[in-house]
């Protein structure tokens, strides 16, 4: 019997060359991409009850031998243009990602068990799935907490949504891009294969709370917005299909 193909998913990448501090956040199809400081107040004001401040800085491809404080999250720039998680069509960049980083006032690192403040280059392991590559470029995006909430799990979740706010100009542009000046694209089926085997792939994943939690079902790809904790499901088994997994529906806080 011939497959039954349920969803389609197609994933096109604008591969970034030239990123840089500017005077805006501005990303284009072509490779370039510029960041800046200028909105970060309004964020913290946002969120004032427990971040007392953030900036961002370009770290460049190489420039590895520097301090960071804890790292949080390797985080890409992606946007869903049509349909929901798992199928449709998204935009994503290549080429440079998001690090957020924790510490608060004190100096004290946003972490539970192990903190992984130090020098970069003994700090992120590159060339990993998940991990930047030798040749990505960096946002740094550093977060200084309130006095003691780097260790609140509320606190944490602010953290990323601020993350997610400032991405928000990023992803606004990101899903105007002319799909035709994609550097990359795949496409992905879910499939039915009548008479074959059943592959189920179990996953066990982190839901302890603060930095150790675990989101599913964003409203975008790697997001925070419209999803829900595992914590807060109970900790019950989720299904996802393959296309959901890979198109970003978990989004891991830690």
């Amino acid at each position: 019997m011939a497959d039954i193909e349920l969803r389609r998913l197609v994933i096109k990448a604008y591969h970034m060359t030239d990123v840089a501090m500017g005077d805006e956040n501005k990303v284009t199809a072509d490779g370039r991409m510029t960041v800046n400081n200028d909105c970060l107040a309004e964020i913290v004001g946002k969120h004032s009850e427990v971040i007392e401040k953030i900036d961002v800085e370009v770290i460049k491809p190489g420039d590895h031998d520097r301090y960071t404080n804890t790292i949080m999250d390797i985080i890409p720039i992606s946007v869903k243009v049509l349909g929901k998680c798992g199928e449709g069509i998204t935009h994503t960049i290549t080429g440079v990602y998001i690090m957020p980083t924790g510490v608060d006032v004190d100096g004290k690192q946003a972490h539970e068990f192990g903190s992984s403040e130090g020098r970069l280059k003994d700090m992120l392991y590159l060339n990993r799935a998940g991990t930047p590559s030798d040749d990505d470029f960096i946002i740094s995006f550093n977060i200084t907490f309130k006095k003691g909430m780097g260790q609140e799990r509320h606190a944490i979740i602010d953290a990323y949504r601020a993350v997610e706010e400032w991405m928000g100009t990023f992803r606004a542009q990101l899903k105007k891009f002319n799909g035709s000046m994609a550097t990359e694209r795949h496409e992905y089926y879910d499939r039915i294969r009548p008479g074959q085997k059943k592959v189920l792939v179990i996953k066990e994943m982190i839901a302890h709370g603060a930095m150790l939690d675990t989101w599913i079902f964003p409203d975008e790809p790697s997001g925070v917005e419209g999803g829900k904790s595992l914590i807060d499901y109970g900790c019950t088994p989720i299904m996802l299909t393959p296309n959901e997994f890979r198109d970003g529906a978990i989004k891991a806080m830690n």
